[in-house]
């Protein structure tokens, strides 16, 4: 990622669903080194947020006893949520969640593309976001799985203005040539049910550490640590609870 810190249009944020907030601070800690701290107020729901020394970076949501995804979220910075939110929906996407303000903090809303890939808008009002990108510990890069990378191009210029950098290889999404993020097509690898979805990755210092210290803290490999041609060595992981993320090689520029 060559953001080194949140702007509109860009990755600000990610935060992930966990059935047991003790376990999840446990195995991101273990990993990361983050340390938490969980928002006492009421409205919050106990909204915890991780960082590396005093710099936010993460974020941790505790899941109700209803039914709810354990995954991780990317979220977007927009100058405007509820014009963003209107240019999503007139480009064929949907509203999970509509603006709604976060007290002291910003403007938020939920929304999928298209093709049902979900992913969150954030309008700061005293909290920016990241604090901190492209270093150990902190998300470094965002990846689009998808069946319809055509619309996805559409939809996401449309909503953000992105540029798209395209090679035989790869899609890469930027802004003001800052690429910060990626596309992915989905074929016949991807079991079926696996839906379409925002993939957010974490630099770390050491790939194959990383991904060894995952499992050992109750983790499993989704992709073994792999060296991409011209790119950086990348491993996917499923955190303890089912919440899938990826992991690169801090300082590598695409």
């Amino acid at each position: 990622m060559k953001l080194d810190k949140p702007v509109a249009g860009g990755p600000c944020w990610a935060e992930v669903g966990a059935p047991d907030l003790t376990a999840a601070k446990e195995f991101y800690s273990a990993l990361f080194g983050w340390r938490t701290e969980t928002d006492s107020r009421e409205e919050m729901g106990g909204y915890t947020i991780a960082y590396l020394g005093q710099l936010p970076v993460a974020a941790l949501v505790p899941l109700g006893e209803e039914p709810q995804p354990v995954a991780w979220y990317v979220t977007f910075a927009v100058s405007d949520v509820d014009a963003t939110v209107e240019k999503v929906r007139s480009a064929g996407g949907s509203v999970v969640f509509e603006p709604g303000d976060v007290p002291g903090m910003g403007r938020f809303a939920s929304v999928t593309d298209p093709q049902g890939a979900a992913f969150h808008l954030w309008q700061a009002a005293g909290f920016e976001g990241a604090g901190l990108l492209n270093a150990p510990g902190s998300l470094g890069w965002v990846e689009l799985m998808t069946r319809a990378p055509e619309r996805a191009v559409d939809f996401y210029t449309t909503v953000f203005g992105w540029s798209v950098n395209a090679s035989e290889r790869y899609t890469q999404w930027g802004l003001d040539g800052s690429d910060f993020g990626g596309m992915v097509t989905m074929d016949d690898k991807f079991p079926h049910e696996v839906p379409p979805h925002w993939l957010p990755y974490f630099a770390v210092a050491d790939v194959d550490a990383a991904s060894a210290t995952a499992t050992e803290a109750g983790g499993t490999i989704l992709m073994e640590p792999t060296s991409v041609p011209d790119g950086p060595r990348i491993a996917v992981l499923r955190d303890q609870a089912g919440a899938m993320f990826g992991v690169y090689i801090a300082g590598y520029e695409r």
